[in-house]
């Protein structure tokens, strides 16, 4: 059974930093994309960034485009989300997918596993 967990989220000023973590285990994750989503309250899920498995191909969502940055370590099945220059718009809960396929895709249906989600809120 596939398992995700993120981590690192909490409470931080307009203009600060956060990184976030995701674990995966359960099963070998090599060839596939690796993502992150978020969704606040009364929102839909939306797309933050995906990343492929050798790491080598990126792709964000354009509200975040410039201030995240997302990474990998497929050794470690371990994927990172660095978020700068946060504003409170980019309050919500946080999701680590993954998507069996080799195409970085925005659409969160085209995700087969799900993290419980780490809460981010900013302050202004």
């Amino acid at each position: 059974q596939v398992q995700l967990v993120e981590s690192g989220g909490g409470l931080v000023q307009a203009g600060g930093s956060l990184r976030l973590s995701c674990a995966a285990s359960g099963r070998t994750f090599n060839n596939l994309i690796m993502g992150w989503f978020r969704q606040a309250p009364g929102k839909e899920r939306e797309f933050v960034a995906a990343i492929n498995w050798r790491a080598d191909n990126t792709y964000y969502g354009d509200s975040v485009k410039g201030r995240f940055t997302i990474s990998r370590d497929s050794a470690q099945d371990m994927v990172y989300l660095q978020m700068n220059s946060l504003k409170p718009e980019d309050t919500a809960v946080y999701l680590c997918a993954v998507r069996n396929g080799l195409r970085l895709m925005r659409g969160p249906e085209n995700y087969d596993y799900w993290g419980q989600g780490t809460q981010v809120t900013v302050s202004s």
